[in-house]
């Protein structure tokens, strides 16, 4: 079984840009598996995959959160 991803948002916003993107690579690919498990019958918990779509998005906008406050602190620089 995969490792528990992080779920609280202060905890992900603590996480290197590396680290986020590997968090977002593990939450597709939980995603993936559990859409196979839920066609197949076999996810014993169907409301897990609505619970890993917000999972994602959060995981994306804290990226963006990242990716804005770098843009900020370039422009910042260059006045």
């Amino acid at each position: 079984m995969a490792k528990k991803l992080k779920t609280k948002s202060a905890d992900i916003r603590k996480l290197s840009e590396a680290d986020l993107r590997k968090e977002m690579e593990e939450a597709y690919r939980r995603q993936f598996s559990m859409r196979l498990q839920n066609e197949t019958r076999q996810l014993p918990n169907h409301r897990e995959l609505p619970a890993m779509r917000r999972q994602i998005a959060r995981l994306k906008t804290i990226e963006r959160e990242h990716q804005l406050a770098k843009a900020a602190a370039a422009a910042r620089g260059a006045e």
